[in-house]
C-alpha cells in the first residue's frame, strides 16, 4: 500500500506519516521500499497508526512512543513498563480532576455552589 493510501485510511497527512518515520515511530515490519525506493506499507500499518493516534490523544509524547516501539535490545521491558505505568497514573490524575470539576458544575446548575451567578 502506498503512502497516499495509508494517509486516506488513517486521516493522517502524508507529512505526518513521514514525520513518524523520521522519529522511528513506524517499525520496519510495517514499511518496505520497492524497486523505485517508494514506501510500501503493509495492511497492518492502519491498525498500528490508529493505536498511535489513541496513545497521542491520551498524552503520550512522540519521544515516549518512539521508546515504546523501539526494537533496540538495550531498552528494557522494565523501562517501557515504567513509561506506561506513569502515563496511567497521569490519566488517573486527570480523571480525578475532571470528576471534581463535573461535580462542581452540577452544583452550579443546582444553585448550590458558591459562585458569582446562578444558572
Amino acid at each position: 500500500m502506498k503512502i497516499n493510501d495509508v494517509s486516506k485510511l488513517t486521516d493522517l497527512p502524508i507529512s505526518t506519516l513521514r514525520f513518524y518515520e523520521r522519529k522511528n515511530l513506524i517499525p520496519d515490519i510495517f514499511l518496505q521500499r520497492d524497486a523505485n525506493n517508494y514506501r510500501v506499507y503493509s495492511e497492518e500499518i492502519v491498525e498500528f497508526l490508529e493505536d498511535v493516534k489513541a496513545l497521542l490523544s491520551v498524552g503520550f509524547s512522540i519521544e515516549e512512543l518512539s521508546l515504546l516501539v523501539s526494537q533496540e535490545l538495550n531498552l528494557s521491558y522494565e523501562l517501557k513498563k515504567q513509561v506506561v505505568e506513569q502515563k496511567i497514573k497521569e490519566i488517573e490524575d486527570v480523571q480525578k480532576r475532571l470528576k471534581k470539576s463535573k461535580k462542581f458544575l452540577h452544583a452550579v446548575l443546582e444553585g448550590k455552589a458558591n459562585f458569582q451567578t446562578k444558572c
